[in-house]
Parts: structure tokens; C-alpha cells; sequence
């Protein structure tokens, strides 16, 4: 089966290659989501709100905040070219360091002193429905998973491949299919194929390898001992994506069908309607007080945790889901990637360019429907390489067989390689080729590999997990306060945004029509359910 796979796929790169138009895989539209902790000079969490001159939390489009107040989330726009990202990257960081005084940005995934779950404040976002929706349910998330493992921070990658691909896609595969449901359909597959393949984003990236021992509360015993503060793996890659952090087990009974978009988003309603009886046991209105927005399995659709998510812009105040009904999938959201300590926004331009590589590689090789084998192999996969990713002698489930990860991992970088070079010839350069080459090193050299490095650093400079980022931080404040000044009319971009988002969040509070209870009641009756 496997031997016809890659025919596939290379049945389709050579088309695109000889018969696509030399643009057809570039410019494709690329979005950063990246998440970082407040911290004190200390290292300890920032208990301050949200900084005024950052904007609103709700409404400003740059800087928002994930689950905790402290949680600064940047959020950029879609861009086709990696240096376009890099440039903003690198200005919003500069913009923000020049506004929280001498707070720092945490600077890893894994979160360090952070103290009790009560410890950890909730995001605020004002007093309107929508805002207090948001707050509601990041207070549930608290109870359901704890918000320890909220805190945890990572970057997200959005991705859609350009308009010119899907009409030439479309001719080349012979489809009668309408283009709505082709792409919904093309991309689903590529969905599929990441959580097959998606175990090399961890081996890559990973940059999770080693946790605060503050941040254990006495579980995961089986972990071994750094030294009195850190706990690690010898070969963990990304502890962030494991048991430890987002893949715990919570959410083990929920598994939404990736075989077509209808199942997907009939899946996703299912959940948020089906009531779960331990969080009937939370309650929801407790003496007058929210607790969470629902008992059912999800509040939102948000709360179901994936390495991977179709997705398109919603309308105001539209759902997730009925927005994938309307439009069909615009983009994917990749959310498997760690802050790279190793650079000071976090990632760089050939990890983006290797992800748009891959992620194309992910919608041109075949992706047959999965199946309950599927499942079990995709998740034993995910957690062994999370986990102990560079052990040489590790295997992995491929086809109801065992295959080594350099085997399977050098038969994908070869086609992923193919890609970049059709990406390359539109962009009339060699930087997409160069980045896979740069992946593909690793591969063969695990020693290489951002965990590897970071546990080399702990070693040769006998630092335990804080102590390097805390270092880092210092370091990357200084990186920032050296930059030169941001541009006179982008910074003024920058500071209007701020400024008019905390109008646009006053408007939203002054329009309010219906109490909160009432908010809440019409919001879960329009998804055909109700608490």
C-alpha cells in the first residue's frame, strides 16, 4: 500500500511540476498565532491586568490574550511572504516590551513559576455578553482541565494555499466536484494526513523537553530528575503535546470523524450538546456565580483540543461551525508547534517555510478515510515521538507494521523536498529548499534538534529549565530594546489599533440587548441544543 501511496503523490508533484504554472504552490497565505506569559522581573507570573496601552483584549486584532490575563496572544495578519511575518513578529514584540515596563515574556512553552490554579488569573475582557462569554469559559476550562495546563503557551500556524493552485488542483484531478467542496474536501485529506505524519512536527520543533518542577504538583512521577528544579525526558521532544500538557486524557473518549467536513462538524455539535456528567457535577449558575458556560462535553467548539483544525473567518457573531457550513474550509490551524527558545519571536522563517512544504506534501499524498487503526496508530505516534522522539531505536505504527522514524521520516522529506522546489520557482529563489534541506539534517542528526539543544545548553551550563528562560528572557528583551525603531507609520498603525479597540469595546458593551443569562440561552439554542 505504501509503494502506491507515494506513486500518488508523486504522480501529482510531477504534474504540478510540468504542467502547473510556475506560481501555482506560492504565495500561499500564512497566519501566526503566537502565545506568551507575562512574567515579573522574578520569573514569578504577572498578576497585573492587561496593559491599557495594548489595546483591549476583545477587540484589538493584534494583541489579545489566550486563557490567563497574563497570556499575551499576537495575532498576525495573513501574509505570503515568511519575511512579512518575521517583520511583524518582530515589531509587535518590540511594540509590547516598550509597554509592559519591566515585565518580560516568557520565553519557552512550558510555563515555570506559576504557583496554585488559583494562582493563575482568568483573562478579562469587559461587560459585555460577548466578553463575559469569554471569561465564563476559560472559568470552565479551569475546572474541567485545571488551569495549570492552561498556561501553557505554544504558536499556531495558519495556512491556505493560493487561489491559483485550487483551479489548476481542480483541472488536473478531473473533478466534477463544485470548488467549495473540493477544497473542503482536499483539505480534510490534508487534516487526515497531518495527524498520520504530523509526529515530524513534533521531532523538529520540539522544544518542550524539559519541565519546571513547580509545575508537576507531584504527578508524572515516572519522569526523570534533572536536577532539584527540572524535571525531563532524555529524548522528549515536545512534553507540551504529551500527556503532560495538551494530549492528556481528558478528552480521550472524544474523537472527531476528520473523514469528511459534514462528519466533522456534526461531530463537534454532538459534543457541545451531549451533557457530560462530570461537569453536571460542576454546575453551571452556582449561588449566581458562572461556573462554566454548559455541562456538555465541549462549552465551544474551541475546547475540543487538536493538533490540527479546519477553519474558516467567521462572521460576526457567527459559530465555528456554522461558518464551515456556509463557506467550507478556508485555511487550516496548525497548533502543534512549541515557542522556540532558540529564537526571540519564538520561530523563524524556515520553520514556516518547511510547514507550508509539509503541509502541502500532506494534501497531495493520498489520505484514505480513517478507520479505528488509524486512530490508535496516529495517537501512539504522536505520544512516543512527544515523548522519546530521538531514541534511536524507536519505532512507530505504519500500515499495521512497525517502521523506524529516520525510514519513514526520510521518505517524506524527499517529497516534501520536491514541493519546496516548485514553491521555489515561483518565488524565483531557493529559501523553500534550503529550509527543507535544513529539516532534513535533523533527521539523521537527532543531536541537532531544538530539544536536544536546549538540554545540551542545561548540561554545559548547569542550568535547570528556569534558569535557562530566565536567561533567555533577558536576553531577548535586550534583542528587542536593540532593534531599531519601528517604523513612524507602522508604529502609528500599532497605537491607533490599541486605541481604537478600547472604543470598539465600549460600543460592544453600550449595545448589549439582553442580560447575560439571556445571551447564553439564545447562543446554545441556535447550535439546536440547550443546558
Amino acid at each position: 500500500m505504501d509503494v502506491v501511496l507515494n506513486r500518488l503523490v508523486e504522480q501529482r508533484i510531477n504534474t504540478l511540476a510540468c504542467n502547473g504554472s510556475d506560481g501555482v504552490l506560492s504565495h500561499g497565505r500564512k497566519g501566526i498565532e503566537k502565545e506568551s506569559l507575562r512574567v515579573l522581573s522574578d520569573g514569578q507570573l504577572a498578576h497585573t491586568p492587561h496593559p491599557e496601552l495594548l489595546g483591549s483584549a476583545l477587540t484589538n486584532p493584534f494583541i489579545t490574550t489566550d486563557f490567563s490575563e497574563a497570556l499575551l496572544e499576537f495575532v498576525s495578519p495573513a501574509y505570503e511572504s515568511t519575511w512579512e511575518m518575521m517583520r511583524f513578529l518582530c515589531e509587535i514584540h518590540q511594540f509590547t516590551y516598550e509597554r509592559i515596563g519591566e515585565e518580560l515574556l516568557w520565553v519557552t512553552s512550558m510555563p515555570c513559576l506559576i504557583g496554585h490554579d488559583e494562582d493563575i488569573p482568568l483573562a478579562q475582557y469587559g461587560n459585555s455578553n460577548v466578553g463575559r462569554m469569554k471569561t465564563v469559559y476559560r472559568n470552565g476550562l479551569g475546572y474541567r482541565y485545571g488551569r495549570k495546563m492552561q498556561a501553557i503557551a505554544g504558536v499556531h500556524f495558519n495556512y491556505s494555499l493560493p487561489e491559483t493552485f485550487w483551479d489548476q488542483y481542480h483541472a488536473f484531478e478531473c473533478s466534477s466536484l463544485e470548488m467549495d467542496k473540493f477544497r473542503a474536501q482536499h483539505y480534510m485529506g490534508m487534516v487526515r494526513n497531518f495527524r498520520r505524519f504530523g509526529w515530524m512536527v513534533l521531532y523538529l520543533f520540539g522544544a518542550s523537553p524539559a519541565v519546571c518542577k513547580s509545575f508537576m504538583d507531584g504527578q508524572h512521577s515516572d519522569m526523570k530528575k534533572f536536577n532539584e528544579t527540572t524535571y525531563y525526558e532524555p529524548y522528549g521532544t515536545s512534553l507540551r503535546m504529551s500527556d503532560l500538557g495538551y494530549s492528556n486524557n481528558t478528552q480521550a473518549h472524544l474523537r472527531m470523524s476528520l473523514n469528511s467536513l459534514d462528519d466533522y462538524i456534526n461531530d463537534l455539535n454532538s459534543a457541545i450538546c451531549t451533557r457530560e456528567p462530570k461537569y453536571e457535577a460542576i454546575g453551571v449558575k452556582v449561588d449566581g456565580v458562572y461556573k462554566q458556560l454548559s455541562t456538555g462535553q465541549l462549552q465551544i467548539e474551541n475546547e475540543f483540543y487538536s493538533p490540527i483544525r479546519p477553519k474558516r473567518v467567521a462572521r460576526s457573531g457567527e459559530r465555528p461551525t456554522v461558518a464551515l457550513r456556509r463557506g467550507g474550509v478556508e485555511y487550516v490551524e496548525v497548533r502543534s508547534l512549541d515557542i522556540n527558545i532558540l529564537d526571540p519571536v519564538g520561530i523563524n522563517q524556515n520553520t514556516m517555510r518547511f510547514m507550508e512544504a509539509f503541509l502541502i506534501y500532506c494534501l497531495l499524498e493520498a489520505s484514505p478515510p480513517f478507520n479505528a487503526e488509524d486512530w490508535i496508530g496516529v495517537t501512539s505516534n504522536h505520544d512516543k515521538v512527544a515523548k522519546s522522539g530521538r531514541d534511536p531505536e524507536l519505532r512507530l505504527l505504519r500500515d499495521g507494521g512497525e517502521i523506524g522514524l529516520k525510514e519513514w521520516g526520510r521518505k517524506i522529506i524527499e517529497n516534501v523536498r520536491a514541493i519546496a522546489e516548485i514553491i521555489d520557482r515561483g518565488e524565483g529563489s531557493d529559501d523553500y529548499s534550503q529550509a527543507v534541506d535544513a529539516q532534513n539534517l535533523l533527521i539523521d542528526d537527532p543531536n541537532a534538534t531544538p530539544s536536544a539543544r536546549i538540554l545540551e545548553e542545561m548540561r554545559e551550563e548547569d542550568l535547570g529549565f528556569f534558569n535557562l528562560a530566565m536567561d533567555a528572557a533577558l536576553m531577548h528583551r535586550e534583542y528587542f530594546a536593540d532593534l531599531v525603531d519601528i517604523e513612524e507609520a507602522r508604529l502609528r498603525m500599532y497605537s491607533d489599533e490599541a486605541a481604537r479597540s478600547i472604543r470598539r469595546q465600549a460600543e460592544i458593551e453600550e449595545s448589549d440587548q439582553f442580560s447575560f443569562d439571556q445571551y447564553l440561552e439564545r447562543y446554545f439554542s441556535e447550535q439546536g441544543c440547550c443546558d
